[in-house]
């Protein structure tokens, strides 16, 4: 490790598919009588991460481990289009843009460094967020291509649009989300403040948009699931009102799979970190 702290902080625009991937975060594991965990160890005894794969090819170019922070967790099988992340560096000459060559020679082809730049030393891409988007893609009425299978969810059906986004006008503002929280969610408050949440045709598919400060364990996958499942069976809002503001699990609908749910954007209290 360098002596001397490092003296810059660079921030990167990232996207990845979640496939093969046990999520974002770094596994944090241990080898038999070295003891040795943290960046380095990221993707040891089997668990990918992209985390883990970015700290890799960061260590290959700083010959030291480097730690980088996203600005979310994605869960296994979740892409992203828009993840942000930060690392601090002690490399004083190389231009922030050489970065995502550098790192993208060393990276699997599943995950992409999109942008580099050199951003404020107190940066945080976690910490710093106060917007996060995802989009969730349906393939409806017809038999999804094969390279849509593997990013969207098929539905053999045509969801009524304006009923959906009825549901999704439910969900604005500061929200107890209780009702969508998975069940191994460890949130300290499941209040959440949703700015936005919408249904759209975009490509031929039905996409679904959320944006919130923050957002429970597979908090999305399930608030699309419910919204689908009542909507099949034409509920109306104000009885859906209801059920979200029970807060009762048991009545949410089932949590959809990851394949279709991509991190779309990320935005930050400051306008130059957007």
């Amino acid at each position: 490790m360098p002596d001397t702290p490092p003296s810059r902080n660079i921030r990167l625009l990232v996207a990845y598919d979640g496939t093969g991937f046990s999520g974002w975060q770094r596994q944090e594991c241990r080898t038999a009588g070295a003891g040795r965990s943290g960046p380095a160890a990221g993707n040891r005894g089997g668990v990918r991460t992209v985390q883990g794969e970015i700290e890799a090819a960061l260590e290959k170019i700083h010959r030291h481990p480097v730690i980088l922070t996203g600005s979310g967790r994605t869960d296994a099988g979740v892409h992203a289009a828009g993840q942000v992340a930060n690392f601090h560096t002690d490399i004083k000459n190389m231009p922030p843009e050489r970065f995502v060559p550098a790192l993208n020679t060393f990276l699997p082809q599943e995950i992409r460094i999109l942008e580099a730049a050199e951003t404020r030393r107190d940066f945080h891409a976690r910490f710093d967020a106060r917007l996060r988007t995802y989009r969730y893609h349906f393939v409806c009425g017809r038999r999804a291509l094969p390279h849509e299978s593997r990013y969207s969810l098929q539905l053999w059906r045509h969801p009524n649009p304006e009923l959906l986004n009825a549901y999704g006008r439910l969900l604005l503002g500061e929200r107890d989300c209780s009702l969508f929280a998975g069940a191994g969610d460890r949130s300290a408050s499941r209040s959440r403040y949703i700015s936005g949440a919408v249904f759209f045709v975009e490509g031929g598919r039905l996409v679904f948009e959320i944006s919130a400060n923050a957002f429970l364990w597979k908090m999305v996958r399930s608030v699309a699931g419910t919204f689908l499942y009542y909507e099949e069976r034409k509920t109306p809002p104000g009885d859906l009102a209801a059920v979200i503001a029970s807060g009762n699990r048991g009545l949410a609908g089932p949590t959809l799979p990851p394949r279709g749910l991509f991190l779309w954007k990320v935005g930050f209290f400051r306008e130059q970190e957007r």
